[in-house]
């Protein structure tokens, strides 16, 4: 088993607080600073069309600002692709957007949408950037990356986090599964999107897996014991499932 992986910590939601009120407060490139300090391998930051939370110089100043890799979330628009460009990200992932949704409700088709997306892909990877893509835990949504051209794929976990009973456990092997076809295919295999400290460790423990990128659960868990702590008592969680430890908090 692989021991190493890393925490993406996402400070979308950062912004989101301080857009509520406006002004400055809270700084989203402090919380990144407070994450990288607590343990986090990388910060995310998704730049939406509309602006809601991170805004063009919050990407300004965390390239500008941060000592370890940011992940850049976009939709693939050409706004987009041309801030990603001209900031050069270390990586670069796509989503799907809609404006009327509360945050990101699924993965991205890159069966549906293949032709669309593969110039967008060329050209962020020609730029040096490493392109994932959010999709579903979905083996035919993993080949359809791989026919792409993109090198790392991140499987939405939400279905999973969401789920109860029996549901959960089926929910849990589609993303077992579809990492295990991930590293088949030759594809670097992230996860992310509604864990938490219950959540976490089932994912945290498959193998294939070297990525997880969590970002809303740590901001709502800071409201009661700190963005410090929040990140590190993630990081203890993931490295004791990752670990074997038995006395890990269970999914």
């Amino acid at each position: 088993m692989s021991h190493s992986l890393r925490l993406g910590v996402n400070i979308d939601h950062v912004a989101t607080i301080r857009n509520a009120r406006g002004g400055r407060h809270p700084d989203p490139v402090q919380a990144a600073k407070v994450a990288v300090d607590a343990g986090a391998d990388g910060i995310t930051a998704h730049l939406r069309e509309d602006r809601r939370h991170i805004s063009d110089n919050d990407i300004t100043r965390l390239i500008k600002e941060i000592s370890v890799p940011l992940n850049f979330e976009m939709a693939a628009t050409e706004e987009m692709l041309a801030i990603a460009l001209g900031h050069n990200p270390h990586a670069a992932c796509i989503v799907p957007e809609k404006r009327e949704e509360r945050t990101t409700e699924g993965g991205l088709d890159a069966i549906g949408g293949f032709d669309y997306l593969k110039p967008y892909v060329a050209r962020l990877g020609e730029a040096g950037i490493r392109v994932s893509l959010f999709v579903e835990p979905d083996p035919a949504q993993l080949d359809a990356a791989v026919s792409l051209g993109a090198p790392v794929v991140e499987l939405h976990t939400g279905a999973y986090c969401e789920a109860v009973g029996s549901e959960h456990e089926r929910q849990l092997r589609r993303v077992q599964e579809a990492a295990a076809h991930a590293a088949k295919v030759g594809l670097e295999c992230h996860a992310g999107h509604g864990l938490t400290f219950d959540t976490v460790a089932a994912v945290a423990v498959i193998p294939t897996i070297v990525e997880l990128n969590i970002g809303h659960f740590l901001v709502g868990e800071a409201i009661f014991i700190g963005l410090e702590d929040s990140i590190k008592r993630m990081r203890s969680f993931m490295d004791q499932a990752r670990s074997g430890d038995a006395g890990q908090r269970s999914a």
